[in-house]
């Protein structure tokens, strides 16, 4: 019992760490306003103003209203607009302490939009800075003549606080900066390995094969004359030398490509080409349902390659396997990654075992060097299935 709990917690977990960064951010926005409205947690937010009781609620419920939902609701593009967030929830903030509304837990929205400028912000980060500075003066002098109980000790401490909370932001940042600098370093360094390791292999295989290919014809050159029927011996000698030889070299290459080989620019696949393989695919016989979800972004070029990658080679498993069942192929665009997922209805035979080309294996090699998952095996439903998660910011 306890298990099978754990595992499906693990599987809601995993299903919202899928979730785009929009999604989650919208579903923190309403809860913040479900909470705003729950009496028992109005003394969770953060106060400052502390009025007297002539100053509580001059603005009337209704304007006490949009006041919380304009500390909540903005929270929901926290991560696409960061500066924006902070802008009207900052606004809001400092309305509601002048205006001396009581306390709620959706004042709790100025920290969140804090965090999230110092963590999501790229642009101008100093003068957002400056500027929120500023606004607090402001408002500490409103405050004071208005009245508030509060005293410079009380306005320096809150400020500290506020000032914590945009570093702790801006140090995940930071983190997640140097994170994706390591893993570009690290993947940059075993490409560069692998094909170190490639080249050698390449020399070796050339090296062996065309040389003994060559003492081979020459021995057959001279069997023409003295014997000639052991002749045909070596001419077959030299077949089988040749076919070894191309499939190392097609082994050889194949890991080559997996690895991070790109051809040149006006060469390479992208993302607009995807239709061309489900239209071939179509061609073929294969009944392909194609669908293209979300606004397509200019992703980075190896990024788009390993897109086209996986949906080419589902195509020619789903051909070689399944020919003739349903297919379905679902690319949706996320805001810091693609999906792509290819499944093919029937039975089909395990397509991860090598079959001489560039298989699943290279494939899934190819999205992990990018951060990313690749998933392919029977469905419980029924089917073949093909799943990849390919993160990246956007390109330039």
């Amino acid at each position: 019992m306890f298990a099978r709990t754990a595992s499906r917690l693990r599987s809601v977990l995993g299903r919202w760490r899928d979730r785009s960064p929009s999604t989650k951010d919208t579903a923190l926005a309403l809860a913040v306003t479900g909470l705003a409205f729950v009496p028992t947690l109005s003394h969770l937010g953060p106060e400052i103003g502390d009025l007297p009781p002539g100053h509580t609620g001059t603005g009337g419920a209704a304007t006490g209203v949009a006041l919380t939902m304009a500390l909540c609701l903005p929270l929901a593009v926290r991560t696409r607009w960061p500066d924006l967030c902070l802008a009207v929830v900052g606004v809001a903030f400092a309305a509601d302490q002048v205006l001396g509304y009581p306390d709620t837990v959706g004042k709790i929205g100025l920290l969140l939009a804090l965090y999230a400028a110092g963590a999501h912000l790229d642009r101008h980060r100093r003068v957002v800075a400056a500027l929120a500075t500023a606004a607090y003066v402001v408002l500490v002098l409103v405050l004071h003549d208005l009245g508030s109980p509060q005293g410079p000790p009380d306005f320096v401490a809150f400020y500290l606080v506020l000032v914590g909370i945009w570093l702790a932001g801006a140090g995940v940042r930071r983190w997640r900066m140097e994170e994706a600098e390591r893993r570009r370093l690290a993947a940059e360094v075993a490409a560069a390995a692998e094909r170190a390791r490639i080249a050698r292999d390449l020399h070796d295989v050339v090296t062996h094969h065309v040389t003994a290919m060559v003492v081979q014809a020459d021995a057959a050159q001279f069997l023409l004359e003295s014997a000639p029927g052991r002749a045909g011996e070596g001419l077959g000698a030299i077949s089988d030398t040749g076919r070894r030889a191309l499939t190392e070299l097609r082994s050889l290459l194949g890991i080559l490509e997996a690895t991070g080989y790109s051809a040149p620019a006006d060469r390479e696949p992208t993302l607009g080409r995807v239709a061309d393989l489900v239209e071939r695919a179509r061609l073929s016989g294969q009944p392909v349902d194609w669908t293209e979800e979300g606004e397509r972004r200019a992703w980075p070029v190896d990024v788009e390659l390993a897109v086209y990658r996986v949906v080419q080679e589902a195509l020619t498993n789903a051909l070689k396997y399944a020919a003739g069942q349903p297919t379905t192929v679902r690319l949706r665009h996320a805001e810091e990654q693609v999906e792509v997922e290819v499944v093919t209805e029937g039975s089909t035979v395990d397509a991860t075992t090598p079959s001489g080309g560039r298989g699943l294996a290279g494939l899934r090699e190819r999205v992990r060097m990018l951060g990313g998952e690749l998933v392919a095996g029977t469905r419980a439903e029924g089917g073949y299935g093909v799943r990849a998660l390919i993160p990246s910011r956007s390109a330039p």
